[in-house]
């Protein structure tokens, strides 16, 4: 299919997919949520510690690079102006001016000007503009110039009838407008007129700049006139057009001469030298709002604006220029590609070209619509991989060669120029040239597998690497045609956002695990050292490589970097340079990463929202420094309390939690500031890296402490450690002279323990002895115990002995008396009466013997001691019988056993028991006998 493609005309025929095309610097923006202020911003300026100021409608604000700090206005007005004079910040606004300076904590505080001034101020005056020169600083408002002597402290004035538009300094002479009136400048402290030419006095001055031998003076809505030896003449420049529309509000000059314009309602408009417009940047190219109130250039190069609503900076100085496709009729770029002229994108939304170097609008390539995923040039004719197949652009006629959908990439076949082999969804096919015309030749047969990344080596082997399936080693027939052998390489991971190409002469995989080359001779892969460099595991994003169109770099993406291999200028040894430029920033599509060289040091990389130009002759090693701003530190029920961060210090024991801000005042969009710290005494290691621009440290010991920490700007750290040293005393309990008392209240406690143990040890001892005496009584009472128990024992035996006697005794008596009573009884009953007398006599006379009582009495008192003489004592009119009557009683003897021992009968021993009673008085129903044995 040809389709004719009319250049000139398709701007008309495909209004529709016409692109807005320009290349604008970096835009970082700071919305009222960034800096907790009001909307509006009136003036910037810039301290030489490189910190940003601006006034803002809600006071001061203080920009370090990591955070923003808001000072509210001496008198909560809007504040109009700032301009930073060596460590003064000098700022008016409502009925007020003045400067604010650093305090030992970091923190500004203001001191009043306007209320030293012996005249009064103008009813509702505002303080619109400040400017320096010298020992002189001028206030200046719409109704007098306040000219302040910084030496003396003195103050003169320049009042005016009309009102005061504007206040330049140019090479050390100050000029202003009196609206209506002319142009003056100040001479000797006294204002002299310049000019009064009706152009110049009428139209509101914005600005006057130095232009050869005379001025470029700049009004609000006619634009430049110059003036030169009292003449004044319109500026004729190619921007006058542009001018002559909008309204400008403040204007400066720029480091590199340009000028930069702040309009109101069409953002900002940057003029060369000569006067051509450069870029036009307003809200729909990036810009937080269209009115500009404010700009400053600081000392790198940025303008920053103070906008209606906002504050942006412009990285003008920045190596990268941004194409924005916001409103996404480009698309994602997948190619790019300069041809005949023509700088050509491919994208996910088809092919699409402007004039290279021009701010042409892109236009889309009709028939053309869809994926494009390479873009090729051979033999002066550009090959386009589509998902459709493969097209072919030539004399500006398109032509479609090959159907095979989704063609990936168009690669040479050596030492075959009239074929290329093209790698697909399907696999490989083969274009062939004949008669200056490309067609598709042959699909090779024997390999289905889509074959995004590919390479040819020396050898006529295709290497293919699949994503999900690792890397495949192809050997092709002669022809072409037809795949004989296939070999899954097993050397190699397979991994995600892999890539295969050919470098040189070398097949180079990339994948997560490093860059690996294969080796022919070993027939495998291995790793390449140096191109590893590349990337390590943390960085990793993409391992798609790509060789440069015009030099002899490999180009690789990580999570941080654009980095590309090169050979060194005094070795041989291939030296690898990072660039630092955040992929969440420059938003490629990862996997599908592209980068054209455009010529010289210029690159472009197709991004996921248009593209972006890098200029390497712009990439800068700056020395940076990394500041310790605030340092603060509470206590666990306290309030936040800032810390002199100019000496060391002494922290209460309770204030032990300790927090540091640090920045770098670096301000580019695409270049991230990271910090890394120790606190020495501690935490002894330094930290990871991390975008964090503070730290806090809770619940730290007593001791002493060094803080240090150190910035890296993209790839490059700081010069500089900044440091700080501080101790956190020890708790009231563990100082020296609590310690010292712990150590006497230790003695005294010792020495008064020791005596009290030794009173206790003594009285122990006390009790001991008198323990052990007690115990050796006890004993000896035991003992004695023991002795009597053996005494008593003894004696119970005797008793028993003794009762025994007198019981043998007794029943000896009574048996004696019974038989000799028996005898006796015989012989009275014998016959012979007189021979027997004598023997009855000898027998009473052995009955009644008193030796036999006595020998009874004996044994009786040995068994029951004392008992006769108890009775005796207590019946003492008892005789001897009583008391033999009573012995017997005491034994328990009956009557009968009693009649033998006395020689009587038992009747007559009841007669003697009868008066025994009497005698002892007992009642007649007592018992004898107990009574007897209870005594």
């Amino acid at each position: 299919m040809k389709l004719k493609l009319r250049i000139l005309s398709s701007i008309c025929l495909l209004i529709s997919c016409l692109i807005w095309a320009q290349e604008l610097p970096p835009i970082a923006s700071y919305s009222t949520e960034d800096y907790r202020g009001e909307n509006q911003n009136w003036a910037i300026s810039q301290a030489p510690n490189k910190f940003i100021y601006v006034a803002n409608n809600k006071g001061l604000l203080e920009f370090n690079g990591a955070n923003w700090q808001l000072y509210p206005s001496p008198n909560e007005t809007i504040l109009r102006s700032v301009h930073v004079v060596g460590d003064k910040i000098y700022t008016g606004c409502y009925m007020e001016f003045g400067y604010w300076q650093h305090d030992n904590y970091n923190k500004l505080h203001y001191t009043s000007l306007s209320k030293d001034i012996t005249e009064s101020l103008i009813t509702d005056e505002q303080f619109w503009n400040i400017i320096s020169f010298n020992e002189w600083v001028l206030f200046q408002s719409f109704n007098r110039i306040y000219i302040y002597n910084s030496r003396d402290q003195q103050f003169s004035t320049i009042d005016s009838k009309t009102m005061l538009t504007k206040m330049i300094e140019v090479d050390g002479v100050v000029y202003f407008q009196k609206l209506n009136d002319g142009i003056y400048q100040i001479v000797n402290g006294k204002e002299r007129l310049l000019t009064d030419d009706p152009v110049l006095s009428r139209n509101t001055l914005v600005n006057i700049f130095k232009k050869d031998q005379g001025l470029l003076i700049e009004t609000q809505d006619q634009g430049f006139f110059t003036y030169v030896e009292g003449e004044t003449s319109k500026w004729d420049i190619p921007a006058n057009k542009k001018l002559n529309t909008v309204s400008v509000y403040n204007s400066i000059k720029l480091q590199d001469q340009r000028l930069a314009l702040g309009t109101i309602s069409n953002g900002v408009i940057v003029l060369t030298e000569t006067g051509s417009i450069d870029y036009t940047i307003n809200q729909s190219t990036g810009l937080s709002n269209n009115t500009v109130l404010s700009l400053f250039e600081d000392v790198e190069q940025n303008i920053w604006l103070g906008l209606d609503n906002g504050i942006n900076c412009l990285n003008t100085n920045s190596p990268f220029r941004i194409f924005q496709d916001d409103n996404g009729s480009l698309g994602t770029v997948y190619a790019a590609i300069v041809h005949d002229g023509l700088l050509y994108l491919g994208t996910n939304q088809g092919l699409f070209y402007r004039t290279f170097e021009s701010n042409d609008d892109f236009a889309l390539v009709d028939g053309t619509r869809g994926q494009v995923w390479t873009l090729k040039t051979y033999d002066n004719q550009l090959f386009i991989g589509h998902n459709l197949g493969t097209f072919v652009l030539k004399n500006k006629e398109l032509e479609q060669i090959s159907f095979d959908q989704g063609t990936w990439d168009i690669q040479e076949i050596e030492g075959q120029p009239n074929l290329l082999l093209q790698g697909n969804y399907y696999g490989l096919s083969v274009l062939e040239r004949n008669n200056n015309k490309w067609t598709l030749r042959n699909k090779v047969d024997g390999f289905n597998i889509s074959s995004k990344y590919f390479g040819i080596s020396k050898e006529a082997r295709v290497f293919v690497n699949h994503e999900y399936k690792g890397v495949y080693k192809l050997q092709l027939n002669q022809a072409l045609t037809k795949v004989l052998e296939v070999e899954r390489d097993t050397s190699l991971g397979k991994g995600l956002n892999s890539s295969l190409l050919k470098y040189g002469a070398d097949i180079i995989y990339a994948y997560k695990q490093g860059v690996f080359k294969y080796d022919v001779s070993e027939d495998r892969f291995k790793k390449d050292s140096i191109l590893s460099q590349f990337y390590d595991s943390k960085s990793y994003l993409s391992g798609k490589l790509i060789k440069d169109s015009l030099k002899h770099w490999l180009w690789g993406f990580t999570e941080n970097d654009v980095s590309y291999v090169s050979q060194g200028q005094m070795t041989i040894t291939p030296k690898v340079t990072h660039i630092p430029f955040p992929n969440s920033v420059r938003k490629m599509m990862i996997g599908y990463e592209n980068i054209l060289n455009l010529g010289g040091e210029r690159y472009l990389l197709g991004t996921s929202t248009g593209y972006i130009i890098m200029d390497l002759n712009k990439v800068q090693t700056n020395d940076y420094e990394v500041s310790i701003n605030t340092i603060e530190n509470y206590s666990l029920h306290s309030n936040r309390r800032t810390i002199s961060k100019n000496e060391s210090v002494e922290l209460e024991n309770g204030y032990n939690n300790i927090k540091f801000s640090y920045s770098v005042p670096e301000y580019k969009k695409f270049v991230q500031t990271k910090y890394k710290y120790k606190l020495d005494g501690i935490y002894n290691e330094w930290s990871n890296w991390s975008t964090q621009s503070n730290t806090l440290f809770e619940n730290l010991p007593s001791g002493a402490y060094d803080f240090q920490v150190r910035s890296k700007v993209g790839n490059t750290e700081s010069k500089n450690i900044a440091s700080f040293t501080f101790n956190i005393q020890k708790p009231w309990y563990a100082t020296n002279l609590a310690i010292a008392m712990y150590l006497l209240i230790v003695v005294l406690f010792s020495v008064f323990m020791h005596n009290v143990y030794k009173s206790y040890y003594k009285k122990q001892k006390e009790k001991l002895i008198l323990a052990n005496k007690r115990d050796l009584e006890l004993k000896e009472l035991e003992t004695e115990q023991q002795l009597m128990q053996l005494k008593n024992e003894s004696l119970q035996q005797d008793i028993e002995n003794k009762n025994r006697e007198l019981a043998i005794s007794t029943m000896s008596l009574i048996k004696k008396n019974e038989f000799l009573n028996s005898i006796k009884d015989e012989l009275k009953s014998s016959e012979t009466e007189k021979g027997l007398k004598s023997v009855v006599k000898i027998i009473d006379k052995n009955i009644n013997n008193t030796d036999d009582w006595k020998f009874f009495q004996e044994a009786f008192n040995n068994a029951d001691k004392d008992f006769l003489k108890k009775v005796k004592s207590i019946h003492p009119k008892l005789t001897p019988n009583d008391l033999k009557l009573c012995a017997y009683l005491r034994l328990n003897l009956t009557s009968k056993e009693i009649a033998p021992l006395l020689n009587i009968s038992p009747r007559s021993v009841e007669v003697k028991r009868y008066r025994l009673r009497k005698k002892m008085n007992l009642p007649h129903e007592a018992s004898l006998t107990n009574y007897i044995l209870e005594m």
